[in-house]
């Protein structure tokens, strides 16, 4: 049976691959090479593979090379968009920008209204107050010049009842005594009594109307009180508001702000921030609670003002840039900060007052400066090409702190900003975006 099958197979290659002979001749000999069926189908299996081979190769490598260019022509729009949607972001911080410096102006035209109208209030609380010494003053001339009117007035009318009754007890002339001097002498006292009742009379009308015009402009006084306290009281909910606001969009609490802050700056008074008006140990008036309470909503304002240079609220680049990476998950792991790209040696700013706590090299962050803020906020500038500032100097917000560099674990030029909370990394943006609508 085995024998047949393999009989059979030989005939079949024999007819597709007949024994065939390659002669191979000489000057002298002439030799040959035979090949065999089985090799003859050997050679044609490799020859079909390799032709096979080719085939897929080739359409492989077409296929990827198509594939390589849909994905190409991908990436390159998906870059154009990425470039315009960069472009937009650019466009829109620069017009975010504008405004804030437009708001930041208000804000300093708000304050020195502020700062006038609280000028123009204490004027007007003084003049108020000489105003009432002065009705007060003339209320007393007027009851000592009534009580002298009606003493004049008794002393005139008990000589005329002496002269009319004629009992003696008028004063004797010198002399005899003669009836010619005694009426003289009580001629000379009537009149001397009506000149007194006259001028008294005269005297008091001057202070009642005296006191109707210091009246009339103590009221004008307390009308133009009311409307400054009004502008002020105004000035304040525009002024304080924001702030109280913004502080709370960054996830801070502006009770323990001000707290902090008033600890830290716990010195009263000033030439234009009195702390109450006095009442000289009397109940306060309507108006003195009114000024009271604006007086303490200026004081919180200011408060805000010092927290907010305290806060990292600025942008740390001030020159054009764009922004490359976020806060968030990034391959895998955490993207502590946010990056911003532009020019090698940008200049980089401290986005609040601090204390440098670290300025150096570190690890992957490259060069890097650390700044310890108010509240256990702690701020972190990486990848920097120059630092400008040493450990442990004081730095304000907006001062010059580096230049933006490519050193550490960075792939191009960039900063790589971080804010930290008591150590736990915060968005950045959190902050950015908070003053946005306030500085």
């Amino acid at each position: 049976m085995r024998t047949r099958l393999a009989i059979r197979l030989h005939d079949i290659l024999e007819r597709h691959f007949p024994e065939r002979r390659v002669f191979l001749r000489s000057d002298t000999d002439t030799r040959f090479i035979r090949l065999r069926p089985a090799t003859q189908l050997i050679a044609a299996a490799g020859a079909c593979a390799i032709v096979a081979w080719a085939i897929i190769a080739t359409s492989v490598l077409v296929m990827d090379s198509i594939g390589a260019g849909n994905f190409r022509e991908q990436a390159r729009r998906d870059l154009q968009t990425y470039e315009a949607r960069l472009n937009a972001l650019a466009v829109e911080r620069d017009r975010r920008a504008e405004e804030a410096l437009a708001a930041q102006q208000r804000f300093a035209s708000a304050l020195a209204q502020i700062s006038a109208m609280q000028s123009e209030l204490l004027r007007s609380e003084t003049r108020r107050r000489e105003l009432e010494t002065g009705i007060e003053v003339i209320q007393a001339t007027l009851r000592r010049t009534m009580t002298e009117r009606e003493a004049a007035i008794e002393n005139a009318d008990r000589l005329a009842a002496a002269l009319e009754t004629g009992d003696g007890a008028l004063p004797e002339a010198e002399g005899n005594g003669s009836g010619d001097a005694t009426m003289a002498f009580l001629s000379a006292a009537l009149a001397d009594a009506a000149r007194e009742r006259d001028q008294t009379l005269a005297d008091a009308e001057d202070a009642l109307r005296k006191a109707d015009e210091m009246a009339y402009e103590l009221r004008l006084v307390n009308e133009r009180n009311a409307e400054i306290f009004s502008q002020l009281e105004d000035a304040m909910t525009i002024s304080v508001e924001p702030l109280e606001r913004m502080f709370r969009n960054a996830g801070l609490d502006p009770d323990r702000l001000i707290s902090t802050v008033r600890r830290g700056y716990s010195g009263q008074g000033g030439p234009l921030m009195p702390i109450s008006f006095s009442t000289r140990g009397e109940a306060p008036s309507p108006e003195a609670e009114r000024a009271n309470r604006i007086m303490t909503r200026l004081d919180e304002l200011n408060l805000y003002r010092l927290a907010a240079e305290k806060v990292p609220l600025a942008l740390p680049v001030k020159s054009a840039f764009r922004f490359t990476s976020g806060f968030g998950s990034r391959w895998g792991r955490l993207h502590a900060g946010t990056d911003f790209a532009a020019a090698h040696g940008t200049p980089i700013y401290a986005t609040a007052d601090g204390v440098v706590s670290h300025a150096g090299w570190l690890s992957g962050y490259g060069q890097l400066i650390k700044i310890e803020h108010a509240f256990g906020i702690e701020t972190r500038f990486a990848h920097l090409s120059r630092i400008r500032v040493r450990k442990g100097q004081r730095v304000s917000r907006g001062e010059r702190i580096g230049d933006m560099g490519n050193t550490g674990r960075s792939t191009g030029t960039h900063l790589h900003y971080e804010v930290r909370v008591d150590g736990k990394p915060i968005n950045p943006m959190t902050y950015i975006k908070a003053a946005r609508d306030v500085f």
